[in-house]
């Protein structure tokens, strides 16, 4: 059993011990932390009660871990409004549709069926900040807990917030609808048998796009593993060959990330789908003559988004790894577009936010202006490979000394220190990240290079010199 509590969220798989799995004493704790944390970051006038959105995507232990965060929620005296199965980025966008005080999205993400987790909005419907999930863990391990009586608690009532969020990504200035429908697209949609199957098809359908749904059915048994990753949509690649598909669109169980296959069933590559959309939206930006050219994504991403943006006169800027990092960014420089290389598409004219729906919406639109099939257009872009390794040690102390060794080693290049170490070699135009784990004694090793061999000759290199400062 593995239960993970961090500034981010708690998730866990189902079951075990408490503090040693996903269990209802847990996640009780855990929501009420989070109310005690909403009072102290935002207090409310004349008594006023606090409104939450809850929503989970379709996996199978959901409701049970829903029942529990409403009945929590309502037990410290917060209204809840229900969305059932919604994606994060309708969660995240129900906080304001609501004006809601926060927000609770049940989901692990990309994580097999057995994980479960509790994601935490602030009003805006943003993750909350580093600080802010501090104080949630410190007050969920203190034990310190005092209920509301009957004759407070909060109301509990359900609404559907799916129709409101395609309308909503429908009406952006730079979705073309119009276009869209006129290219006739057809699309194959693998939603791994979560709340993707539900609102997907229903936004290509108002796209007038045809649409094959593959694993589209809400039942939470993913029908492979969930993380959009190439050798996980085999499936997907073989139908989209099979149907003489446009386009295929993979997206994890809530819905916040987004991978394509090209037209002859190869991937588009999950790193690319931020670089495509950016490249439409700042073609869009040089075209009505706007000033902001500005974006963003974390520095474990691919450089072609770098690449890109100034070859249209932008600014490219790096956050640290995370989400709600990447939309802190992309506040402080008031970003055109900004996500992370793992198909996370956040555009601020929608929401800050990984939108899986905006991204397809913006990639179509794109798509059908440029007029070339979906592997064409992977081929305007600078091609990069990233090569992901890993050094495991069982002194979490060397850590810091390699990292800080490492830092003196290649200080004669380009070294960004803003979440532990990137080397950035200009003049080849290849990069290496290593940051340390939050869970475990690892150091994680990203290397770009412009192909697969280099990528990996590249971080080899890297962790042969970091294993000679630890002998």
């Amino acid at each position: 059993m593995t239960l993970i509590k961090s500034i981010s969220g708690i998730r866990g798989t189902i079951g075990g011990p408490v503090g040693n799995g996903l269990t209802p004493v847990d996640i009780v704790a855990f929501t009420y932390a989070y109310c005690q944390n909403m009072r102290s970051r935002k207090p409310q006038p004349n008594g006023d009660r606090y409104k939450v959105v809850v929503g989970r995507d379709a996996r199978l232990s959901g409701e049970m871990v829903e029942n529990l965060v409403v009945g929590t929620l309502s037990a410290c005296g917060v209204d809840v409004v229900k969305c059932g199965f919604a994606s994060t980025p309708t969660t995240e966008m129900a906080v304001v549709f609501e004006n809601a005080d926060g927000g609770i999205i049940l989901t692990a993400s990309h994580n097999p069926r057995q994980w479960n987790a509790l994601k935490l909005l602030n009003d805006k419907g943003e993750f909350l900040s580093a600080e802010e999930g501090a104080d949630v863990l410190r007050r969920a391990e203190s034990g310190d807990f005092d209920f509301s009586d009957v004759d407070s608690l909060g109301d509990i009532w359900e609404e559907d917030f799916t129709d409101r969020h395609i309308d909503s990504v429908l009406a952006l200035e730079q979705v073309d609808v119009e276009a869209v429908k006129a290219a006739g697209f057809k699309v194959v949609v693998d939603a791994v048998n979560s709340v993707g199957g539900i609102i997907m098809p229903r936004l290509l359908e108002r796209l007038g796009v045809e649409c094959i749904g593959i694993n589209c059915e809400p039942t939470g048994q993913f029908a492979h593993n969930p993380e959009p990753l190439p050798e996980n949509l085999v499936e997907l690649r073989e139908a989209v060959v099979r149907e003489k598909a446009d386009l295929g669109v993979s997206v994890d169980p809530d819905v916040d990330r987004l991978a394509f296959i090209c037209e002859n069933g190869e991937p588009f590559v999950e790193e690319y789908t931020l670089v495509s959309v950016a490249d439409y939206l700042l073609d869009c930006a040089v075209r009505d003559g706007k000033k902001n050219l500005a974006t963003v994504s974390n520095l474990s991403s691919t450089r072609a988004l770098r690449d890109v943006t100034e070859a249209h006169g932008g600014v490219y800027y790096a956050s640290a790894v995370g989400e709600v990092n990447v939309t802190t960014k992309m506040h402080q420089v008031d970003a055109l577009i900004g996500g992370e290389g793992n198909g996370g598409v956040i555009y601020p004219a929608s929401h800050c936010g990984r939108d899986a729906m905006v991204g397809v919406a913006l990639f179509l639109s794109n798509l059908a202006h440029k007029k070339m099939s979906v592997s064409a257009l992977k081929a305007t872009y600078p091609q990069y490979k990233i090569a992901k390794n890993k050094i495991q040690l069982s002194d979490s102390a060397l850590i810091e000394k390699i990292l800080e060794s490492l830092k003196e080693i290649y200080k004669n290049e380009n070294v960004d220190l803003t979440d532990g170490v990137k080397i950035n070699f200009e003049a080849r135009r290849e990069w290496v990240h290593l940051r340390k784990s939050n869970t475990e004694p690892i150091i994680r090793i990203y290397a770009e290079a412009a192909t697969e061999e280099r990528a990996s000759a590249l971080a080899a290199e890297v962790i042969a010199v970091a294993q000679d400062i630890i002998k």
